[in-house]
């Protein structure tokens, strides 16, 4: 089965741009307060020692690039750049991103996570993101971020093992869908322990989606942008701005392939893919880059 999440922030969950904009503002705007979210005492350190100096690789800049976390294939000429679902090798001489379900549970997983650190609401009940039945993870105070990141840490490390390049931590809006129970700034503190874990191991770490959080890319340790369908919703712009043109982007309809190619074709890297993100031979499969 595809691994879940290519679609988590599109559709009706996606920003308008101008929102988008407006929030990344409001948020930037509130830079100095405390990121620790609801606890008391400071994130632990579940990391190795910060990156040395240059040892992260960032994406090349406006290359051809291929969305293949549905189940990976020979690329198509001309990529350069692949991301895979963390159970996949990485494609060999191309810079490769590693797909990796960091801020919920996939269904199939569930039972192998502490039933503390799913996120439960005031009755007791596990809260799901309900369009993929994945529970959210609980990342609501600093020892729970520390122990959720001690066993997403170690999926990165594996990433880095088979030789990625960087990291795609998904989910990040998942505060959004938490019913006022996470905040953004709960997001962002958990955020920053994966980057600095994936920094200590040479990974550079993508920020995928959430454009209301693109202008806090320095706290949370972001290299670069991992989007969906910012073409369609407006929204290049922000990540574009955010991260220097570092930006991959995916659109899922051939009106936001030519909005964001109108647009961001010669700063950003954009494909169309099919939602499903399906391998070549299926009847689903859908590739463009025009």
């Amino acid at each position: 089965m595809p691994p879940k999440g290519v679609l988590r922030a599109a559709g009706s969950r996606r920003t308008a741009g101008a929102l988008a904009v407006a929030l990344a503002v409001a948020v930037s705007a509130l830079a100095g307060c405390s990121a620790g979210g609801s606890g008391d005492t400071p994130d632990k350190d579940v990391s190795s020692p910060p990156k040395p100096a240059g040892a992260v690789r960032l994406p090349p800049p406006h290359a051809g690039f291929d969305y293949q976390i549905g189940g990976a294939y020979p690329p198509p000429k001309g990529v350069r750049i692949v991301s895979r679902d963390r159970s996949a090798s990485p494609a060999p001489g191309l810079y490769n991103i590693c797909y990796v379900n960091a801020f919920q549970a996939q269904p199939e997983e569930r039972s192998s996570w502490p039933a503390d650190l799913l996120l439960r609401d005031t009755h007791g009940q596990v809260v799901i993101d309900e369009d993929w039945n994945e529970p959210l993870l609980d990342i609501g105070t600093p020892a729970k971020r520390t122990r959720v990141a001690e066993r997403v840490n170690q999926w990165i490390d594996g990433c880095a093992k088979k030789g990625y390049d960087a990291v795609e931590p998904d989910n990040y809006d998942s505060y959004t869908r938490s019913h006022h129970l996470l905040t953004a700034s709960d997001a962002t503190a958990f955020m920053s322990l994966l980057s600095r874990h994936a920094h200590a191991r040479r990974l550079a770490v993508g920020q995928k989606n959430t454009a209301e959080l693109a202008g806090q890319r320095g706290q949370a340790g972001l290299d670069f942008a991992v989007t969906e369908e910012c073409g369609q919703y407006d929204e290049c712009e922000v990540y574009a701005k955010a991260f220097d043109d570092r930006v991959v982007d995916i659109e899922y309809t051939d009106s936001g392939l030519h909005k964001a190619l109108d647009r961001w074709g010669e700063r950003i890297s954009i494909v169309r893919r099919d939602r499903d993100v399906s391998t070549p031979g299926s009847s689903e499969y859908v590739r463009k880059t025009r």
